[in-house]
């Protein structure tokens, strides 16, 4: 069994700065978790406590049950992918792949054996006795990997490992550490900013803000009942649409758009009402009055950019659909989404 607990894990820098603020994550073995999150939220700094690059301020890290606070990175039956690769340019691909088990005195044969087995596994064979300056970014990334993979180590920590990539490239090996992380089963954390990646390829998504966690969930979960207005705002590409409202019964106010809605409303004044841009549909009846502002073409799916007095909004729209200076969007009830004003945390439906 290869389970992560982080339990209450802080990183405290001179003068009372916190990177990390009392996290806690549980990862079941063999699971796919995914800490996504601004530059700066703590996610980088959270993987190199877990790894032991960093110490440990606050809390405890326990690998497969063990304790591994105070353990040396070599001593914690785990293996890391850098975004910057991290391989020995005068050594070949397969002296590359075999050096961590010469390291540790694997026998010849047995090196060989797991060399092979992950040369075939990610298509490296042709590739063997090149050095990485003869490799393109993506088969050096397939290096690192299979550096990762030969040693059979308890988890896999990836720190932003496809943020060298260009974007077609990256949405290649996405597919492939999905489909490698699957087939071994070994239970990983994956760093990310990217919130496209984060949500194909998480089992669970953990979202920081401020080294703080913001929500803990499913991929789907968390994007269709974002915890709080940063969640709502990060995660979705386009955004979230994000209005201030006044609630009053079922009776919502945006602007100058007055909108009757079927049950009563979570809260009753100032809120902030969130709907996704795929939610927005024209329609001739009553609904949300907007100018509109640009076009964005992306050709299966059209970005029409609005505004509703002075407050942005878009809609993403199939090219179909005919556009004009002025339009009127129906919100379906249960599409919307509520959050406090003040707070920004998410007000429930009940």
């Amino acid at each position: 069994m290869s389970a992560i607990e982080i339990s209450k894990v802080s990183k405290i820098y001179a003068g009372d700065a916190r990177a990390v603020d009392s996290v806690d994550i549980a990862i079941e073995d063999g699971e796919f978790i995914v800490l996504v999150g601004p530059s700066g939220c703590g996610k980088s700094t959270l993987l190199r406590m877990v790894a032991g690059l960093e110490t440990i301020t606050e809390g405890e890290v326990k690998i497969a049950g063990n304790v591994v606070n105070k353990k040396d990175p070599a001593e914690r039956d785990i293996a890391m992918v850098f975004q910057n690769y991290a391989l020995y340019p005068h050594m070949t691909v397969y002296n590359n792949l075999a050096y961590g088990l010469k390291n540790r005195g694997t026998p010849k044969a047995e090196i060989a054996a797991r060399v092979a087995e992950a040369a075939r596994m990610l298509e490296l064979e042709p590739y063997l006795e090149r050095k990485p300056r003869a490799l393109s970014g993506g088969q050096r990334q397939r290096v690192a990997m299979g550096r990762a993979i030969v040693r059979k180590p308890a988890a896999f920590l990836f720190d932003e490992p496809l943020s060298n990539l260009d974007a077609k490239l990256r949405v290649s090996m996405r597919g492939e550490i999905k489909h490698l992380q699957k087939r071994l089963g070994t239970t990983s954390i994956y760093v990310t900013h990217d919130q496209l990646e984060a949500m194909t390829l998480a089992d669970r998504l953990v979202v920081l803000n401020g080294g703080k966690i913001e929500q803990i969930g499913t991929p789907l979960d968390v994007y269709h009942k974002p915890a709080s207005i940063f969640v709502a705002n990060f995660i979705g590409s386009p955004a979230m649409n994000l209005l201030d409202a006044t609630a009053s019964a079922n009776r919502l106010t945006i602007g100058d758009s007055v909108l009757d809605l079927a049950g009563p409303l979570p809260a009753e004044g100032a809120v902030t009402l969130g709907i996704r841009p795929e939610d927005m549909h024209p329609t001739s009846g009553a609904g949300l009055a907007a100018k509109l502002d640009y076009v964005e073409e992306l050709g299966a799916t059209r970005l029409v950019h609005c505004l509703a007095g002075e407050q942005k909004l878009t809609a993403a729209l199939s090219p179909n659909i005919p556009l004009a200076d002025t339009m009127t969007f129906a919100l379906a009830p249960e599409k919307l989404h509520f959050f406090e004003a003040a707070t920004g945390k998410r007000l429930s439906r009940n």
